[in-house]
């Protein structure tokens, strides 16, 4: 699928700022069903925990580049930070787009990794767009119940957790680059290192500064906590907190093809080529839904396009709508089927 038949994003209402300082708040317009919407969020936070859902932290609705509806758990508010879980390898992606615009970095190319240099070492052709595609071929177990064998978990906090990309890398190939899909965290960690091999930085502070410098301050995220390894790697297939408004923020970069407020953040097409579909089995999208690069698709309906996090994290993008829904909360894996239906029925609210 090539991006000529992606959807055409929505362009921000000239009547409406961008919110780099503040978020402009307003009713929903005219058509939307409201008193669904009210019911279902009184469900979804009436207790602390619900049985479809788990808990449920937060729920923030943009549309029309204004918040339209937010919620968050008792004991919680706008001024919470939340985890992101593996919604960071949608900011890497956007960290990668950002080099890509600099011509710091082609995804195209063999992805740098040291460990792959070794003259009959078949994974040296890996590129950094089969890693952001979960295509790389190499092998990885992703499984976060402690009772599995699981190379995630061990990468994250056992024997990989200095050196999060170094561990990954050095798996051997399970299947050709290119010839299958398989979700790995892992790779998305060798990819924060080929970003910052990219850039040029040798310390997590001198890649912080160029994340905030060149992502979060421009489009307004004042309240993110990127976590780094010892070796210094952005872990940026799983740890970036920050507030749902700030996530939000994020969610309207993309929605807005890359722009904030007259400024190009990402490159021109970089958006159409996260949410452009990576080849998957029948089977994997029955079971998993469809990827793009570093972003899922099709989570809230046909066409959207979203940030996946474990335990029931989201952000989605609802180009048909103007509209985005961020979600946060602690939902068993088990029951991420309800989570995403629940995040239907309110997208659902704002179709007339």
């Amino acid at each position: 699928m090539s991006s000529s038949v992606l959807p055409t994003l929505p362009v921000q209402p000239a009547n409406v700022p961008f919110p780099t300082q503040e978020w402009p708040i307003a009713k929903p317009k005219a058509g939307t069903d409201t008193a669904k919407l009210d019911a279902l969020l009184d469900h979804a936070f009436g207790a602390k925990e619900t049985e479809e859902l788990g808990e449920t932290h937060a729920l923030l609705v943009i549309q029309n580049g204004a918040i339209v509806a937010e919620r968050y758990a008792e004991g919680l508010s706008a001024q919470d930070t939340f985890p992101s879980w593996s919604m960071a390898k949608s900011i890497t992606h956007a960290l990668t787009g950002i080099l890509t615009r600099e011509g710091k970095i082609d995804v195209n190319a063999p992805a740098y990794a040291p460990e792959w240099q070794g003259k009959d070492d078949t994974r040296k052709a890996i590129t950094l767009d089969q890693l952001m595609r979960m295509s790389s071929g190499l092998a990885f177990q992703e499984d976060y119940n402690p009772e599995h064998p699981s190379d995630v978990i061990e990468m994250l906090w056992g024997a990989g957790k200095d050196d999060v990309a170094h561990f990954a890398a050095n798996f051997p190939l399970a299947h050709t680059p290119n010839s299958a899909w398989y979700y790995s965290s892992g790779t998305s960690n060798i990819v924060s290192r080929a970003v910052a091999n990219g850039l040029g930085s040798t310390t997590p502070e001198e890649f912080e500064a160029f994340m905030r410098s060149e992502l979060f301050d421009p489009i307004g995220m004042k309240n993110v906590d990127p976590k780094f390894d010892t070796s210094g790697t952005f872990i940026g297939s799983s740890f970036c907190f920050s507030r749902a408004r700030d996530f939000a923020r994020f969610g309207l970069l993309y929605l807005r093809d890359g722009v904030w407020d007259g400024k190009r953040i990402l490159p021109e097409n970089w958006v159409d080529y996260a949410r452009t579909p990576t080849a998957q089995t029948a089977e994997q999208l029955e079971e998993e839904g469809g990827y793009g690069a570093h972003f899922w698709l099709g989570f809230g309906g046909p066409d959207t396009f979203s940030c996946n996090g474990f335990e029931g994290q989201y952000i989605v993008m609802v180009p048909e709508l103007d509209l985005i829904l961020v979600r946060h909360g602690r939902t068993p894996t088990e029951k991420k089927t309800n989570t995403i239906a629940f995040m239907k029925d309110v997208i659902g609210c704002f179709q007339e």
